[in-house]
């Protein structure tokens, strides 16, 4: 289809994803000034804190991923994501924070993992729209970090990440990342001039490289600070263009991944590999980066880069993130697909409820 079709994209985008993407910079930026209200003026002692867990799925998930990748520079104490039910065995105690992320308040692995924090006596923090985990968190006097979003989880990727760097720089494990976020805003507005809808294709990068997957499994590779954002760009292929992908990290993939370049012979044609880099990157994951993308070439396999703006690795992550989000959508409109709708997982829920 004609990417630079208005009226088509209008058509097939009636709940309005591209305002959601286009509303990002702002979203972050409002999330960080929320975070600096948010509950009581002090989060408690963390002079005893030894660990802490963000449990989260999805949207909810990535934020976390993008916030523990960022921090670990510089937060004194360990981060673990955690993706799934209850909580591993040494999250035990008062010196176990566990930070329960939400989109919906009512995302089950993300209740029961509350209630096993809970259970096992550790200090506990809800980040929620309400639902269910609003409800439990109170009860308990845990405190909640509320904020307010109408749309898909995945759209509110700003808030999941925002708070959450709020709440590392209350709790004063982190140097305070302002000056860096706003950059990071600035960096995305600059970058979204050329990537808007009435934007044409030969000027629009997003719309071109969107033009390169189509009809092909898009797997996207990256490093450092870049490692989850690879992530998210595979989750959102998947969810707005309703299109396979997967992800990669380097450098774990050149001791795996890189290995597989011969069969299905039929099938690798019919792959897209791109590769995220930015100027922050550690200098031998640049040059792994630039090999493996070589290597792929090499094999016949369809590659591209993607070169992340930004004065700070945190402008990088983002500006990469927001490009992505964008080549998500209009590979959404070149495959013909509303991008908001999420039938599969929504009926999957369904028989998870009804088992």
């Amino acid at each position: 289809m004609n990417l630079d079709d208005l009226d088509f994209i209008r058509q097939h985008d009636p709940q309005d994803m591209l305002g959601e993407i286009e509303k990002l910079p702002a979203q972050l930026e409002k999330a960080w000034e929320l975070g600096q209200s948010s509950g009581s003026r002090h989060l408690g002692d963390v002079g005893s804190l030894r660990q802490i867990i963000i449990s989260g799925m999805g949207g909810s998930a990535i934020g976390a991923d993008l916030v523990s990748t960022y921090i670990a520079p510089a937060c004194p104490v360990p981060v673990a994501v955690h993706r799934d039910y209850s909580l591993p065995a040494w999250a035990r105690g008062p010196e176990t924070l566990v930070i329960a992320s939400s989109h919906s308040g009512n995302t089950e692995e993300t209740l029961d993992s509350f209630d096993a924090a809970h259970a096992a006596g550790c200090r506990l923090l809800a980040v929620c729209t309400g639902g269910e985990l609003e409800k439990r968190a109170r009860a308990v006097s845990a405190p909640v970090w509320k904020f307010a979003h109408q749309g898909q989880p995945r759209a509110a990727v700003g808030y999941s990440f925002g708070l959450l760097m709020a709440i590392f720089a209350r709790l004063g494990l982190i140097p305070d990342p302002e000056k860096e976020l706003l950059g990071a805003v600035a960096g995305m507005r600059s970058q979204q001039e050329a990537l808007r809808a009435d934007v044409p294709v030969a000027q629009n990068p997003a719309k071109r490289m969107a033009g390169q997957m189509v009809g092909r499994w898009v797997n996207v590779y990256g490093s450092g600070s870049l490692a989850p954002v690879a992530r998210r760009w595979k989750g959102q292929v998947n969810e707005l263009a309703k299109a396979g992908a997967g992800f990669e990290a380097l450098p774990e993939a050149d001791h795996n991944t890189l290995a597989g370049t011969l069969n299905p012979s039929d099938t690798l044609p019919r792959t897209f590999h791109l590769f995220l880099r930015a100027a922050s990157d550690h200098p031998r994951n640049r040059l792994r980066l630039d090999l493996t993308r070589q290597a792929l070439m090499l094999e016949g396999l369809n590659t591209d880069l993607y070169d992340a703006p930004g004065t700070s690795p945190l402008a990088q992550m983002w500006t990469a993130i927001h490009f992505g989000d964008y080549v998500a959508f209009y590979l959404a409109m070149a495959y013909g697909v509303d991008p908001t709708p999420v039938t599969a997982l929504e009926e999957f829920k369904l028989g998870m409820k009804a088992a």
